[in-house]
């Protein structure tokens, strides 16, 4: 089955003007709270980045930190924002995709879900149109959004990346210091745990073709090594502030963040998620790559380098 356009929808413009359609889908959505609105996107302190243990950071002026806070944060929001928006495409594609009624209500309620939570993310954004990322692992999404195989789109996005979802927006709630946007990020999770078990359902009844495995190993493994690369959107904040970063300060500054713990938690949830009788070839394909090992300072700063 083909489909006009990008499913995931990055470049799809709002519709800012307040007419007829405005009115109808602001009637629709969930009634809203007032959202206090903070005048910077400093909704999560140094710790949660791992910042204070960071000397260049810490001992950098207070507006240098606050605008690398901002950074690091806003980039945070605008990930979930554009997770969100390709969300509300990709439920739908999954609707026309479905091979029985019940599936098909699902993943209906699914896309509302995700328009809900792509309204509620919005309100905290600039006031800037955002139709484009140069984010990798955004960047990835896009792509997969696109597969015409079902099983690559049930595994990778629901059963992982969905999992992974939920670990990120829990963790994202508990620390925010924001309590209107830390309670929309714990919201979320009720309907990622449905979205999440219902590809973990599916993909149980599917028999994967060869074909499809290999396209799902190596989808999960370019998002693997992203994460085996630490915390580069943090480094990457620094820099921006502070200006150009030598290769010995930029693997200083990775160890300050702790880069191999950083990296092996996640890695450690997302074998996890992976670690199924269902997909048990494609969990071993990717260990036997060593993709669920962190990867030193050093080498992620010359990996990094070498892209």
């Amino acid at each position: 089955m083909k489909f006009p356009g990008k499913i995931a929808g990055f470049d799809l413009p709002h519709h800012n003007s307040p007419d007829h359609l405005h009115r109808i889908l602001t009637a629709a959505l969930p009634r809203q709270n007032n959202y206090v609105l903070s005048q910077n996107l400093n909704y999560w302190d140094a710790e949660f980045f791992n910042l204070h243990r960071v000397k260049v950071f810490e001992q950098s002026p207070v507006d240098e930190q606050s605008a690398i806070l901002e950074l690091v944060g806003g980039g945070l929001l605008e990930e979930s924002y554009f997770i969100e928006k390709a969300g509300v495409g990709y439920m739908a594609k999954m609707v026309l995709l479905a091979e029985t009624v019940e599936e098909r209500m699902l993943y209906g309620l699914f896309a509302a879900d995700e328009a809900i939570h792509l309204n509620q993310i919005t309100n905290f954004l600039p006031q800037r149109e955002m139709t484009n990322t140069n984010n990798p692992f955004l960047c990835l999404l896009s792509e997969v959004a696109e597969s015409s195989d079902k099983t690559v789109l049930l595994f990778v996005l629901q059963v992982v990346l969905e999992g992974w979802g939920l670990s990120h927006y829990r963790r994202l709630a508990k620390e925010c210091r924001h309590p209107q946007l830390a309670e929309i990020f714990s919201g979320f999770l009720e309907a990622e745990s449905r979205h999440h078990s219902t590809g973990n359902a599916l993909f149980k009844q599917i028999s994967v073709a060869g074909s499809s495995q290999a396209t799902i190993i190596d989808i999960l493994a370019q998002f693997l090594f992203m994460v085996q690369m630490g915390p580069q959107n943090v480094l990457a904040g620094i820099e921006q502030v502070k200006g150009h970063l030598t290769r010995s300060q930029k693997v200083k500054i990775l160890e300050e963040l702790d880069t191999e713990t950083h990296s092996g938690i996640r890695l450690k949830l997302l074998r996890s998620l992976m670690n199924i009788k269902s997909a048990y070839a494609i969990f071993q394909a990717l260990e036997e790559r060593g993709a669920f090992q962190p990867i030193p300072a050093h080498k992620c700063v010359l990996q990094s380098a070498g892209n």
